[in-house]
């Protein structure tokens, strides 16, 4: 079973739109998910434009994909949150649904302050 950030059994990120590498609404990962989708964030305007200029459009749907709006929740590459987070535009994220590999990547710090869900 796979385990949060928190230490604890990875939640689910979210089903509408229908997220995770294995689009099985978790942010799980594995040896073929080589962009380490693993932190469950809440798409902001800010972070769509910033993935968008970084040459991932999130925004556009495409057959298959809706697009993303704000407010939706969405297993995000762990690098392209930590590459939001130094250029001030980190969505909010769901502790408890992003995989504990994600702190790897990404400032265990500011993950945590960026937590929407986390235990004070």
């Amino acid at each position: 079973m796979a385990v949060n950030v928190l230490g604890t059994p990875l939640q689910e990120c979210g089903v509408d739109p229908l997220t995770g590498f294995y689009r099985d609404g978790c942010c799980n990962t594995g040896a073929d998910d080589l962009g380490v989708h693993t932190v469950c964030a809440l798409v902001t305007e800010e972070f769509l434009a910033f993935s968008k200029e970084a040459g991932n459009d999130l925004s556009t749907p495409r057959p298959g994909f809706p697009g993303l709006h704000p407010g939706d929740r969405w297993c995000v590459c762990a690098s392209r949150w930590q590459e939001a987070h130094e250029a001030g535009v980190a969505p909010p994220v769901l502790l408890a649904a992003t995989h504990i590999l994600s702190l790897e990547w990404v400032d265990a710090e500011a993950l945590r302050a960026a937590g929407v869900d986390r235990p004070d």
